[in-house]
């Protein structure tokens, strides 16, 4: 049961609460009354809004269709006034723009391309428009003379701005010899670029406006001219520096001006230098051949000139291709795309055709001195042969998309050198065989004959153009291709053919060495030659290119010559017979000899003597140039006489064979060995 004070205050508080909700609920009413007499106040003020709006807007709408109608009216008038200023524009157009058309585009390009542009369209507007009218007429001739002055331009600053490469720049730009000169670029300029800029706007305006494509002819026409002019000043400078200096040069292209050249001689191919140093170095040990002849022409003389044109013609090649591509990259910036690889091969044609015509004089007069037996000038053909093939992967590449008759060139060159470069091996062989020169001219001291000489430095040339010769030799070959040979096969050709040569060489020295009354000058003749060839091959790579087909050779000359040094021994015997104890007497100390028996030893000593001197007086006029062999042969026929002799002398020196011994033993054992140590030596 709730305590009645609890009940008393729960009841106050209840009546509280319900006091302050009605309170509460007496705010809200009045709230209410206050909003809905708010609202009917609005209601009133927009119903007044509306029906004034309605008035304002059944004011102003014919004045809004009014303005517009006035608006549209006065656009109108301002198109038409707009297309009146734009059609009399056009008929002031000739007399704007004929001032700048009579002047010409020079040094205002840009300018006078926009008078162009405007006569164009005016043209145009004449055309759709009124194509009878008077005005279309003075347009299109000023069209006409404004696009002849742009031809005009073109050309002139093509002519006066094309540059030709001078030749120190040329050789810089093929050169590549130095690591650090490989990684620089060699500037070449061809035309300034702010002339390269103009020709171009004036190309590509003449292709799209102009319609004209005679300025690719025009083009062609000055740049054929000046790749033709550079490749022939490159040409006439190798003349000019061999002539004055001796070798040509180039300045050093890394921190180098230009105008302080550098002399940095240029890398030979080499042909006939190498070859006659080794000679040389041959020389200084006595193989020397000198006195012989033979109708070989001697590979000395003409080598610098021969050697400056064949410089000259393997620069000029290089330089071609390096050219033709530069000229290539500038062509593609002035012509059309469509038109670069016919331009292109209009532009090189007169350079390429002179390079091919010099090619082809190199090859006429290859055969021409094959007639008379020049071997010295067919050598030239092997290092341009050389160069033409490792040059002709880039000539291909430049020559990409050039008609099939510019593409041939290069390899019917090829082709025709090769051709008579086998031919000039093969009759080279021959000749070396069929020399008939077997009467004259043969060397008096039977030293090393010319024919020797001259064939020794005709294979030693073969050594600098081993691939070169290899392939001339496998071109002749009819179960072989021109490009399916190996390496190998090639090298197994070169070897048949100096293996050839040497043999054909040794036949007819052995047919010449008949020539020689005495069996003695003939065999050191033949020991000279034999001598000379092995020392040569041997100071060269020769020997080692001969083994691969012939792996005795080196045995067989040395054989050869040792037999050649037992036939001249054999000479001797007429001397050493008398000496031998052969029918000599037997005596008995103490006992007089008799008359017979003294006259027999007589004779023996006369004999000696006599033979002796004969032969030393003979040989002492022959020549064995090499030193070592010399002394060699010297020394042991030496030790044969002096042995047999003081034996002889020992034997009858005390025996009074004479009352005059003076008489008979003339010479002791040591003048002798001097005498015969005398031998070979003309300067003795």
């Amino acid at each position: 049961m709730i305590p009645p004070q609890e009940a008393s205050a729960r009841r106050r508080e209840i009546e509280d609460k319900l006091k302050q909700e009605e309170e509460t609920l007496s705010f809200i009413r009045d709230s209410l009354e206050k909003s809905d007499q708010l609202t009917k106040n609005m209601v009133s003020i927009l119903s007044s809004f509306e029906s004034r709006l309605m008035k304002l807007e059944n004011s102003i709408i014919p004045v809004h269709k009014q303005t517009e109608n006035l608006q549209r009216l006065q656009e109108n008038v301002e198109k038409t006034l707009s297309c009146l200023d734009h059609v009399i524009s056009y008929h002031h157009v000739a007399s704007d723009t004929e001032k700048t058309i009579r002047e010409g585009p020079t040094g205002r390009l840009e300018e006078y391309l926009g008078s162009m542009a405007k006569i164009q369209k005016a043209v145009e507007y004449f055309q759709d428009n009124s194509p009878d009218s008077p005005e279309l007429n003075k347009v299109k001739l000023l069209f006409e003379r404004g696009k002849e002055s742009l031809e005009a331009e073109f050309r002139g600053l093509m002519t006066w701005h094309s540059k030709v490469v001078s030749p120190v720049l040329i050789l810089d730009l093929i050169s590549g010899e130095d690591e650090l000169e490989a990684q620089e670029e060699v500037p070449l300029e061809h035309l300034p670029e702010g002339v390269l800029q103009d020709v171009i706007c004036i190309s590509r305006w003449l292709v799209e406006y102009g319609r004209n494509q005679d300025f690719m002819n025009v083009y062609y026409q000055i740049r054929s001219s000046q790749l033709e002019r550079s490749v022939k000043g490159l040409k006439e400078h190798f003349r000019k520096s061999s002539s004055s200096s001796g070798v040509p040069y180039s300045p050093a292209i890394p921190n180098k001006r230009k105008d302080t050249p550098t002399k940095k001689p240029i890398k030979r191919p080499g042909t006939i230098r190498k070859a006659q140093n080794l000679l040389k170095q041959y020389s200084q040990h006595g193989l020397d051949g000198k006195k012989g002849g033979s109708n070989l022409i001697p590979l000395e003389g003409r080598d610098d000139m021969l050697d400056v044109e064949t410089d000259a013609y393997i620069h000029c090649i290089s330089a071609f291709v390096k050219l033709a591509q530069s000229e290539y990259q500038l062509l593609t910036d002035v012509i059309p795309e469509h038109h670069q690889k016919k331009t292109f091969d209009s532009l090189i044609q007169d350079a390429l055709d002179g390079l091919m015509l010099e090619g082809e004089n190199i090859v006429s007069a290859a055969r021409k001195a094959i007639i008379r037996h020049d071997f010295s000038a067919v050598l030239t053909v092997f290092p341009i042969l050389r160069h033409l093939k490792q040059t002709k992967p880039e000539f291909d590449q430049v020559l990409q998309g050039t008609a099939a008759s510019t593409k041939n060139k290069l390899p019917s060159l090829i082709t025709s050198m090769e051709t008579v470069g086998a031919k000039a091996l093969e009759d080279f062989a021959d000749n070396i065989k069929n020399d008939p020169d077997k009467e004259y001219n043969m060397p008096k001291d039977g030293t090393v004959h010319e024919l020797t000489s001259n064939a020794i430095l005709f294979l030693q040339q073969l050594l600098d153009f081993q691939e070169t010769a290899g392939a001339m030799l496998a071109s002749q070959e009819t179960s072989s291709s021109a490009t399916s040979y190996s390496s190998e096969f090639s090298k197994r050709l070169l070897s048949t053919y100096i293996c050839k040569v040497l043999g054909n060489l040794q036949l007819n020295l052995l047919s010449k060495s008949k020539v020689y009354e005495d069996p003695a000058l003939s065999a050191v003749f033949l020991h000279n030659n034999y001598n000379y060839i092995l020392k040569a091959l041997e100071k060269s790579e020769l020997i080692q290119l001969v083994a691969v087909t012939q792996k005795s050779a080196e045995r067989s000359y040395r054989e050869h010559i040792e037999q050649q040094i037992q036939t001249y021994q054999r000479s001797w015997l007429k001397v050493t017979d008398y000496l031998a104890e052969k029918n000599l007497p037997v005596f008995q100390p103490g006992v007089k000899l008799r008359d017979k028996e003294r006259q027999m030893i007589k004779e023996r000593f006369k004999g000696f003597n006599d033979g002796l001197e004969e032969l030393c007086k003979i040989q002492k006029a022959w020549a064995i140039p090499d030193t070592e062999q010399r002394d060699r042969i010297r020394q042991a026929q030496k030790n044969i006489v002096k042995e047999t002799y003081g034996a002889f002398l020992h034997r009858y020196s005390n025996v009074p064979f004479t009352k005059n011994p003076e008489k008979y033993i003339k010479y002791r054992v040591e003048q002798v060995g001097d005498m015969i140590d005398r031998l070979f030596d003309t300067s003795a």
